[in-house]
């Protein structure tokens, strides 16, 4: 079976495996746990911030960005795809008492404009306008890159607002292999970044949020409060750190995996595609044009055929290319998807 599902999927390498079982642990709650120290220390340098912390999950983080900045019947802002909005169980509402704004974008990106119309006037009718959230690379939008200027401007004109910004950051890694800028130059936009690693990282667990250390610090609490307090997990840690020391640059190859994929499907007409650019590590496909099926039963077509993709929002599916499929194993897929939608 070829897995696409995802890039979470992955299995560690005997090399991470090793640097798991070699790893020297302590107890994190009492901030005593050596290997996670040193990656928090190290990643939060990465992105010039002054403080890191380790958390289960990429929801987790982005759920303590919004709780550590914001008060309740705040309004948080994000892009109407993102993931805080879509997949992360109406977190802001239930955790941190806050409302979402959804704005419409482009690919994933929000226009200044659009912003500005979104700002609260100083109304006790309205909650008050807190926190910008932006989404690089963008899931629902198949892993499209913000444009870096784009980006720039916006976070500029929300702190002249005075919103206080975080960037989800899950696939950042593929953004800085895409783009060749630096993890510096992305965090010195942002208040705030969360970071996966096992999204195309290859970690099995494990994400963390960037800031300054007061925020930081208010976040550390919210971790015990949501249940994320953890006591001898440099275990997993470790596998995180092998996964940024180690798995960062073989990202390309995933991007060109990506590429090969979707050039093989571009041979049947009516097949439309996202991002529209270039791809980084992953593509969606409308299918609408190909066939009257629905996306459960063409996912289960291709699943029977021995690949495995994900829906992506309505007539859509999702192929995520990873560390632990090969080139070899994309062209199958595609020729196997291909030859079932040319039916």
């Amino acid at each position: 079976m070829i897995d696409l599902r995802s890039d979470t999927v992955t299995k560690p390498t005997p090399a991470m495996i090793k640097a798991m079982s070699n790893a020297v642990v302590g107890d994190d709650v009492f901030g005593e746990d050596p290997t996670v120290n040193k990656l928090q220390e190290e990643v939060a340098g990465m992105f010039g911030k002054e403080a890191g912390l380790f958390v289960p999950s990429g929801v987790m983080s982005n759920q303590l960005a919004i709780k550590s900045q914001t008060q309740p019947g705040d309004e948080v802002i994000v892009e109407a795809e993102s993931h805080i909005f879509h997949y992360e169980s109406a977190g802001p509402s239930i955790l941190s008492s806050v409302q979402l704004h959804t704005l419409p974008g482009n690919n994933g990106t929000i226009s200044e404009e659009t912003l500005a119309g979104a700002i609260r006037p100083p109304d006790y009718h309205m909650p008050p306008s807190r926190l910008l959230c932006l989404e690089n690379t963008h899931n629902r939008y198949g892993g499209a890159v913000y444009p870096f200027e784009e980006m720039k401007n916006l976070c500029t004109r929300a702190r002249k607002f005075g919103l206080l910004t975080h960037l989800d950051g899950a696939r950042i890694w593929n953004a800085h292999i895409a783009t060749g800028l630096s993890f510096k130059e992305y965090g010195e936009l942002f208040d705030t970044v969360s970071v996966c690693f096992s999204k195309g990282l290859g970690a099995p667990v494990g994400s963390m949020l960037l800031g300054d250390r007061d925020t930081i610090s208010r976040a550390h609490r919210y971790r015990k409060v949501f249940g994320g307090g953890m006591r001898q997990v440099g275990i997993i840690a470790a596998a995180a750190a092998y996964a940024v020391r180690n798995n960062i640059e073989r990202m390309h190859e995933d991007h060109e995996k990506a590429k090969i994929f979707r050039e093989i499907l571009s041979e049947l007409v009516d097949l439309d595609f996202l991002p529209a650019q270039l791809p980084t590590n992953m593509c969606i496909i409308d299918i609408r044009k190909k066939t009257s099926k629905s996306v459960d039963e063409i996912i289960q077509e291709f699943k029977d055929h021995g690949v495995l993709l994900t829906p992506s929002g309505q007539g859509k599916v999702r192929a995520v290319m990873h560390l632990d499929v090969s080139m070899e194993e994309v062209k199958t897929a595609a020729g196997i998807i291909r030859n079932i939608l040319k039916q």
